[in-house]
């Protein structure tokens, strides 16, 4: 298991990476842990990362498969971790800790 910590704007997000299973949480919701399917997507963030959806009614549903396919395909927690900083880092989340199996985290990115 690997958590990660992510800062945007005041709020601050965490990844869970447990396998194949991905949760998302962030301060402004207190903290509740939801999956893909749970979140709020923005249809603007969507259409960059899959430009094909754009005129497809069902583009949500697609994106969010087409995300759980990518991870599903990757072979260990550490890829995956990879992939979600640097996607997140994309839309101005700053990454800030990773800590894996509740070891002490350690500091990604810039923390400054």
């Amino acid at each position: 298991m690997i958590d990660l910590m992510f800062q945007l704007a005041g709020d601050y997000i965490l990844v869970r990476i447990d396998g194949n299973n991905i949760l998302f949480g962030n301060t402004a919701s207190g903290a509740q842990m939801a999956t893909i399917d749970g979140l709020k997507l923005s249809r603007e963030g969507a259409m960059k990362e899959f430009p094909d959806l754009k005129d497809n009614d069902d583009w949500r549903k697609i994106a969010i498969e087409r995300f759980k396919a990518k991870i599903q395909s990757m072979p260990v927690e550490d890829s995956k971790a990879a992939y979600i900083i640097a996607d997140l880092k994309n839309y101005g989340y700053r990454p800030l800790y990773k800590q894996k199996q509740g070891w002490r985290g350690e500091k990604i990115g810039d923390t400054s």
